[in-house]
C-alpha cells in the first residue's frame, strides 16, 4: 500500500518517494495542448491543490519524463524532448501585513522565480525590469519561456487590513504584471493561481487573452478528488481506517463524505469534489475519529483581517439565495462583498445556478464547523478556546457554568441590537453558531406535533432541546418543551437527552437566564 502525502506540494518529491498521487496530468495536458489559448488562470480555496499543480505543469515543461511513468500523460503525444525555461514565481513569498515589508520581499521573490530559469537577478534593475528583461532574453534564445504564477492574490489580501497598505501593494505589482501585455508572443504557456481574483489587478486588464477557468465545466473537477478517484487511490486507505473506527463501510463513506465533500466548481452542474487535504490527512493518519483538518491547516489571513462583526452577522451562510456577480467584484478594496470573500476562502460554494442568480451553501460538515466557530469569535470578540470551553461544559452538563458561557456571548454580541422588535430568532442564531462550531449537529425550527422546537443539538454524548424566550423568564421556555413533548423524539436513541430554556431581556439584548433537566 502506497503511502499517503501529508503535507508536500513538490510533485518531484511526491513522486520519487512512490506517495499517493491522484492524476490529474489529463487535464494538464489540455491546458498545455489548448487550441488558441496559452494563458490561465484559476481560482480555488487554500489547500486545494493549486500549488501542486503548478509543480506538475513546471516538471511536464522541463521535460522530466521520468516523473510521469504511468500517469495519463504517457498516453498521450506529448513531446518529452522539447524542453522550456520556466519562471516559477511564488508571490506567497513577499506576502505582508504592512506595504513597506512587502516592498522589501518583492525582489527576492522575483530573484527567486528567475532562478528557476537560469535567469540572474540584477540589483540595479527594478523588480518588473528584471522580470520583462528575462522573457526577453529566454524568447531570444529560441525557445519562449513558461510562466506560472502561484499565489497570486497573496501580497493584496494580507494587506487588506489597511486599504491603503493594500492599494500601494497592488500598485506596485501592477508594473510586474504589465511586463507580460506585449510580449504574450514570447511566451509559451502562462498560468495563474489565486484563492480571489482581484479584478483591477494589470494582470487581467493587461491581458486581454488570459483565460479564467475557475469556472469551466471542463476543468471543474480538475482539483479536488471525485468519487471515483476516491475508489480508485485511496480504497485500502478507506479500508483500513473503518476499521480503526469500527463503521460499517456504508457508515463510513456517508460520513466521510458529509465531512469532506462538497465543493463545486461549475455554475450549470457538476460534481462535488472532496477537499484533498482533508482526504489526505485523514487516510495518513488513521485516527479513531474524524478530524476537521483543513481548519487545522490554517485560516485565510486576509479573512482574518477583512472580517468585522457585524459583516457575519447581517445574512444566514445556510440561506444564500438571489445572489448576482456583483458579490464576487473584488474590484474595489475597501468595498468587498462578505459573500464573495467567504466563496473564495472556501467557507462557501455554488449549490444552484439558475437565471443568473447563485445559490450558495456552506460545502461540508468540515468547513460548517470552522466557519461557526470563526464566526462565534468574531461575534463574541473572544478566542477559540473560549468558544471550545463552553462547548466543554454543555457535553459535561454542567449547566451553571455552560450558562455562565453563554451570559459573556451574549455580552459580546451585536446581533439582534439594531432590531425594533427583539425575538427568539435573534438569539437563536448566535447560539446556533457556537454550537455548529463545537461539532454539534443542530437542527433550527424543528417541526413537531405539539409545535415547533428552538434548537435540537446532536451529539454523541447526549441531545438537548432548546427553547429560547424574551422577557419571559426560564422556567416558561421549560414548560413548553414538557407540555408540548419536544424531546419524545430522541429519548429512543439510547442517550441522555436534556430539556434547556433560556431567557433574554429585550431592552438590554443580553441572557438573563436558564435552567435544564434530563428527559426521563
Amino acid at each position: 500500500m502506497q503511502t499517503v502525502n501529508k503535507d508536500s506540494n513538490d510533485f518531484g518529491e511526491i513522486r520519487r518517494r512512490g506517495y499517493v498521487y491522484v492524476d490529474k496530468t489529463a487535464w494538464f495536458h489540455r491546458l498545455a495542448t489548448a487550441e488558441g489559448e496559452k494563458m490561465f488562470f484559476l481560482a480555488r480555496p487554500r489547500r486545494f491543490g493549486k500549488s501542486l499543480m503548478i509543480s506538475t505543469l513546471e516538471a511536464m515543461f522541463q521535460g522530466k519524463r521520468e516523473l510521469f511513468e504511468g500517469l495519463d500523460i504517457m498516453k498521450t503525444g506529448w513531446d518529452w524532448k522539447k524542453k522550456y525555461p520556466v519562471i516559477h514565481l511564488n508571490m506567497g513569498m513577499c506576502a505582508a501585513s504592512d506595504y513597506d515589508t512587502f516592498a522589501q520581499n518583492l525582489p527576492d521573490c522575483i530573484k527567486a522565480g528567475l532562478a528557476c530559469a537560469g535567469v540572474k537577478y540584477d540589483r540595479k534593475k527594478t523588480p518588473s525590469s528584471n522580470f520583462g528583461n528575462a522573457i526577453d532574453a529566454l524568447a531570444a534564445k529560441g525557445t519562449p519561456p513558461v510562466i506560472l504564477i502561484d499565489e497570486y492574490d497573496d501580497p493584496v489580501a494580507q494587506a487588506l487590513k489597511n486599504p491603503d497598505d493594500a492599494e500601494r501593494v497592488r500598485d506596485a505589482l501592477a508594473p510586474i504584471y504589465r511586463q507580460m501585455k506585449d510580449r504574450s508572443g514570447k511566451i509559451r504557456f502562462l498560468m495563474i493561481t489565486g484563492v480571489s481574483k482581484f479584478t483591477q489587478l494589470s494582470v487581467f486588464s493587461a491581458l486581454s487573452s488570459l483565460v479564467d477557468i475557475s469556472f469551466e465545466d471542463a476543468y471543474a473537477s480538475m482539483l479536488g478528488y471525485t468519487e471515483d478517484e476516491l475508489d480508485r487511490y485511496f480504497s485500502a486507505h478507506m479500508e483500513a481506517h473503518r476499521q480503526v473506527m469500527g463503521l460499517s463501510a456504508k457508515a463510513y463513506r456517508a460520513e466521510i463524505k458529509r465531512l469532506y465533500n462538497g465543493y463545486r466548481f461549475w455554475r450549470f452542474s457538476g460534481e462535488n469534489v472532496y477537499n484533498p487535504v482533508s482526504i489526505n490527512l485523514t487516510m495518513a493518519n488513521r485516527h479513531p475519529q474524524f478530524e476537521l483538518y483543513w481548519a487545522k491547516t490554517g485560516k485565510a489571513s486576509f479573512m482574518m483581517n477583512f472580517l468585522k462583526r457585524g459583516d457575519v452577522l447581517a445574512f444566514d451562510p445556510s440561506a444564500l439565495t438571489s445572489v448576482t456577480d456583483a458579490a464576487f467584484d473584488m474590484s474595489d478594496l475597501r468595498n468587498i462583498h462578505v459573500v464573495g470573500m467567504l466563496y473564495q476562502a472556501g467557507y462557501l460554494t455554488i449549490k444552484d445556478y439558475k437565471y443568473g442568480l447563485y445559490t450558495l451553501g456552506v460545502p461540508d460538515e468540515e468547513v460548517r464547523q470552522d466557519l461557526s466557530a470563526l464566526m462565534t469569535n468574531l461575534v463574541s470578540d473572544k478566542d477559540v478556546l473560549w468558544a471550545v470551553n463552553i462547548g466543554v461544559k454543555l457535553r459535561l452538563a454542567d449547566w451553571p457554568a455552560f450558562f455562565d458561557g453563554l451570559a459573556a456571548l451574549y455580552a459580546g454580541a451585536v446581533y439582534g441590537s439594531t432590531e425594533d422588535k427583539p425575538h427568539e430568532l435573534s438569539y437563536a442564531r448566535c447560539l446556533k453558531f457556537l454550537l455548529l462550531g463545537q461539532g454539534f449537529r443542530v437542527m433550527q425550527e424543528v417541526a413537531h406535533a405539539g409545535g415547533r422546537t428552538d434548537i435540537v443539538a446532536d451529539h454523541p454524548c447526549g441531545t438537548y432541546i432548546f427553547e429560547l424566550k424574551v422577557n419571559k423568564p426560564p422556567k416558561v421556555a421549560m414548560s413548553q418543551i414538557q407540555r408540548k413533548k419536544y424531546a419524545a423524539p430522541y429519548r429512543a436513541a439510547g442517550k441522555p437527552v436534556w430539556a434547556v430554556g433560556l431567557s433574554f431581556n429585550g431592552r438590554t439584548r443580553q441572557f438573563k437566564g436558564g435552567t435544564a433537566v434530563p428527559v426521563k
